[in-house]
């Protein structure tokens, strides 16, 4: 005799791009897991996004979804400054929690997100920093770790987008991009950031009003790793996330050949991704469906808010940097708490 296990019952709390994407994710490529309410107060985008879910009910807000139906876990997808208003009354009921990066968009509220977790009896959140699902940053981190060519000495990293919208703003840069390679960094070095410092190159005058781009934020690891990421939101070309890895005794690269590449008539060409979802399609796959495995077993596999927290102070720190183009150490508040060890989870070295 054979047994299932029912569907997780899924909230997506944002429609948006992304919000919209995880829905029809989990309703075509993931298994183990219905989407039974899409949540925003855009009524328009909500059904849209409701309508690659068949039978999943729409709300304003989370709330609202709660009342309405029975619901085991969460996917947040909302802009970071709302996280916390989601992660509070979802951590108060128990649900298994996929919150997209960042945990917040402050310290301060990092912190109270892990108060409130640690008040429960494991961790129930786990971030979406994806790259740690992508095959070639893994790859990466695995190469590091084996020593087979050195120390470590440096990273260049680019993050390049094709255009912004006009409400795209400075602090942006560090809080909604950069806060990947933030994460991505410690993944790979296998320590923690102890100082930013941010330098403004000349600005790229197609860039919106206003905003100063490109720019170049300086990451400092524990041992004296120094990654160099470039941060450029308006190259025009399509979406391109790249790394160098500089070792003692060579270098690795991952990011810059995704697609065909073409040479022709005295010219060579390699596609470039219009968007996220091309680049790190797969990443984000493997990242939902072990989060969904493991919220069956009554764990997470991936990111913690630990993991989020430390992100946000370091974004804290990236901030003051861009603002005062000092270089800022990183003061962390706490030392990690024996409530985030968890074995098995894909996380940086200790």
């Amino acid at each position: 005799m054979t047994t299932t296990t029912p569907d997780l019952r899924v909230a997506v709390v944002g429609a948006g791009m992304m919000g919209a994407d995880h829905v029809a994710r989990i309703t075509s490529t993931i298994s183990g897991a219905t989407v039974v309410a899409v949540v925003d107060p855009d009524t328009a985008r909500a059904d849209a996004a409701a309508a690659t879910a068949p039978g999943a009910i729409t709300a304003a807000d989370f709330d609202e979804a709660l009342a309405a139906t029975e619901i085991d876990a969460v996917i947040i997808a909302t802009p970071g400054f709302l996280h916390e208003a989601v992660l509070l009354p979802a951590l108060d009921r128990g649900l298994a929690i996929l919150c997209e990066k960042p945990l917040t968009t402050d310290e301060a509220a990092s912190l109270r997100v892990l108060e409130a977790e640690q008040k429960l009896d494991r961790p129930h959140i786990q971030v979406g920093f994806m790259r740690r699902f992508d095959q070639g940053y893994r790859d990466l981190r695995a190469l590091v770790a084996s020593g087979e060519h050195g120390a470590l000495l440096a990273l260049h990293c680019a993050h390049r987008n094709a255009t912004t919208p006009p409400s795209y703003s400075e602090e942006m840069l560090i809080l909604d991009s950069v806060i990947h390679e933030i994460d991505a960094v410690p993944f790979i070095a296998g320590e923690p950031i102890v100082a930013v410092e941010v330098k403004k190159p000349r600005r790229n005058s197609l860039a919106p009003e206003g905003l100063r781009e490109p720019q170049f934020v300086i990451l400092e690891t524990e041992s004296g790793t120094m990654a160099i990421v470039e941060i450029n939101v308006n190259v025009q070309f399509g979406y391109q996330v790249t790394t160098d890895a500089v070792f003692e005794s060579g270098v690795a690269s991952i990011g810059r050949e995704t697609g065909l590449q073409l040479t022709t008539a005295a010219r060579s060409a390699v596609a470039v991704p219009p968007t996220f979802k091309e680049r790190f399609g797969a990443a984000y796959d493997t990242q939902v469906q072990r989060w969904v495995d493991a919220a069956h077993r009554g764990t997470i596999d991936g990111p913690s808010a630990w993991d989020g927290y430390l992100a946000s102070v370091v974004a804290t720190a990236g901030v003051e940097a861009q603002k005062t183009g000092r270089r800022v150490e990183v003061d962390y508040a706490m030392p990690k708490p024996s409530f985030y060890d968890l074995p098995g989870v894909v996380s940086p070295g200790e």
